[in-house]
């Protein structure tokens, strides 16, 4: 069923007030195929939607906003070392997440408490504390938005980037991901290395190290200073850790001797956005209702009734004062509407 004049403010974790001009909800591939024969599918352009948590609406969409709900788990294959586990593209990331860990399937327990549902995931090729979806992803099913033609799309052909995949870039609006298949371990390999995670895991007193006791690090330590969106607007990161060659990262390195980088396998140097960020003065930043978070600065927030445009002309404010002050250019990880 297709509505008209739908609110977004629902459909988005920065709580922006935008307003599409049409707006279906589809639950299986069926309903999407049957969406597709409407003449208002075809006449208008068309955005997909999850959880609405990487998007900044700028401004109202004018066309068919389509949110994909279709969910689903189930083990498609197994072996000694490995399960192999289907998500539909609709479920919510970080329960699907939970009852994987739950069922004791290691490899997503450092993605824990990551906003958004599963289809999301291989698109941004999401990423925290020392995980990326590459190394856990088998493929993944998706209807061609014009024909309805379902691929199966395999790691290569994803082309996952840093926070990047085919899906953002050459196939962008052309495909509706159904499901998402992902190769787990029944003998995890624990990845606590990165970020606060060890240190986590001693306050929290843990004597045996389980794929549980990462996933509650974890969410212990993004919940302690990442804002939750249902209490205040937010898409998490804001921005890309930008990569630079060692060579700039040396005279950097020279200038601000305290700066956050980790060495990268080809040569370069990834930096901490957030810290560029915050000692270009931008931590706790608030104008109107628009601002950079007080414990995070690579989270830009809407503290009620922000406009995107306001987060938006903030955000660039942001990027100009980085590339002056270091000499770095930050992107921005969110989609722009």
């Amino acid at each position: 069923m297709i509505y008209g004049n739908q609110s977004l403010l629902l459909y988005n974790t920065f709580h922006i007030a935008a307003d599409c001009s049409y707006f279906s909800e589809i639950r299986s591939e069926d309903e999407f195929i049957a969406l597709q024969k409407e003449p208002l599918y075809q006449s208008n352009e068309k955005l997909i939607v999850g959880g609405g948590s990487n998007l900044l609406f700028t401004k109202d969409f004018n066309g068919l906003v389509i949110r994909n709900s279709i969910s689903g788990r189930e083990v498609v294959k197994e072996d000694e070392q490995y399960v192999w586990v289907k998500a539909g593209a609709g479920e919510v990331w970080h329960d699907f997440v939970l009852w994987c860990i739950a069922h004791n399937y290691g490899g997503l327990e450092n993605l824990s408490l990551i906003p958004g549902r599963v289809g999301a995931s291989p698109m941004q090729n999401i990423g925290a504390y020392g995980v990326e979806i590459k190394d856990v992803f088998e493929e993944l099913e998706a209807l061609d938005m014009k024909s309805g033609e379902k691929t199966v799309f395999t790691k290569e052909a994803c082309e996952f980037g840093y926070r990047e995949s085919v899906f953002k870039g050459k196939f962008k609006n052309k495909y509706l991901i159904t499901s998402v298949t992902f190769k787990l371990s029944k003998h995890p390999v624990f990845n606590t290395t990165y970020g606060a995670i060890e240190k986590e895991l001693e306050v929290m007193g843990v004597k045996e190290l389980s794929i549980k006791a990462i996933s509650d690090a974890v969410i212990r330590i993004r919940s302690s200073k990442l804002p939750d969106p249902a209490e205040i607007g937010n898409a998490g990161s804001f921005f890309k850790n930008p990569e630079i060659p060692a060579v700039q990262y040396e005279k950097l390195k020279e200038e601000f001797p305290a700066v956050v980088a980790y060495p990268l396998a080809n040569g370069n140097v990834k930096l901490a956005a957030g810290w560029l960020i915050e000692q270009a003065g931008w931590k706790g930043y608030r104008k109107g209702d628009a601002g950079v978070h007080k414990k995070q600065a690579l989270v830009l927030v809407n503290y009620d009734k922000a406009k995107g445009n306001e987060i938006y002309a903030l955000s660039t404010e942001v990027l100009e004062s980085v590339k002056a002050k270091f000499g770095v250019y930050l992107e921005r990880e969110v989609n722009i509407c």
